[in-house]
């Protein structure tokens, strides 16, 4: 079994890598930190007998994207999970916010996703096998002011793979496709950021194992954590327009000292 996942030089991803290994995928692991990723690879491989591959890459660029996927494919022809996890946040009013960092994260969090899921999902289809966890937020079911670009980015994903869940349903297709939704989670993310939260948040190993767990057999929205739920629930059933107050309010006492 080989699973390849993006932004795993650290977190979610790092720890992602870490449990498929243990549970004996050989992984293809991706970030832009080459030192993180020598350091990941050395440690599973003292561990585990599953071998771990390397790629460079800058998942904002999208000419790297699709040669992430033309590498996997002449190295190992097919994959059998794709995990789509890199992706950045910024906090601040929209007026304020960079304009070159949203770009990039769009890129990163939407134009990445994208493409790999769409360049490995057809040959998944082909072979009428295969599962993609694709890595979103409690943010992609809901407004989110002072975070407006990041929650749009979430609210994409979502969006995204709701509706090509559905196509591979009427296609009585076998491959599978997740979304994970947790809260807030203890990684570098909030420091990248520069946001603070003030609810506790998950680790990210724990997160981590829930996500593998739950997409192995079969689960679409996966939501670690009990309140996390509750909160998707309530997102639900209030207006917009509520839900972005609240959103707000909870957002403002997020500012970094």
């Amino acid at each position: 079994m080989i699973a390849l996942v993006t932004g795993a030089s650290s977190g979610i991803g790092r720890d992602m890598s870490r449990y498929l290994n243990e549970l004996g995928y050989d992984i293809i692991i991706v970030a832009r930190n080459e030192e993180k990723l020598i350091s990941l690879k050395k440690e599973l491989e003292n561990k585990n007998t599953g071998k771990v591959d390397i790629i460079l890459a800058d998942l904002s660029n999208i000419d790297e994207c699709k040669k992430i996927y033309r590498q996997v494919k002449e190295k190992y022809n097919e994959i059998d999970l794709l995990i789509n996890n890199a992706g950045l946040g910024l906090f601040e009013e929209f007026i304020d916010t960079d304009l070159s960092k949203e770009l990039s994260m769009i890129d990163t969090n939407i134009k990445a996703t994208h493409i790999l899921m769409k360049l490995f999902l057809k040959d998944m289809v082909e072979r009428n096998r295969g599962k993609i966890l694709n890595v979103a937020s409690i943010a992609g079911f809901m407004p989110g002011p002072l975070m407006a670009t990041y929650y749009a980015t979430k609210n994409y994903i979502v969006k995204l793979s709701q509706a090509v869940r559905e196509e591979l349903k009427k296609r009585h297709s076998k491959v599978t496709i997740s979304i994970l939704c947790p809260g807030p989670v203890n990684t570098n993310f909030n420091k990248v950021a520069n946001v603070k939260f003030n609810l506790k948040g998950l680790s990210s190993e724990e997160v981590a194992r829930y996500a593998i767990e739950k997409t192995i057999k079969g689960k679409f929205t996966i939501i670690p954590g009990t309140s996390i739920k509750i909160a998707k629930i309530l997102s639900k059933i209030s207006p917009d327009s509520i839900t972005a107050k609240v959103c707000y309010h909870m957002q403002e006492k997020k500012r970094s000292m």
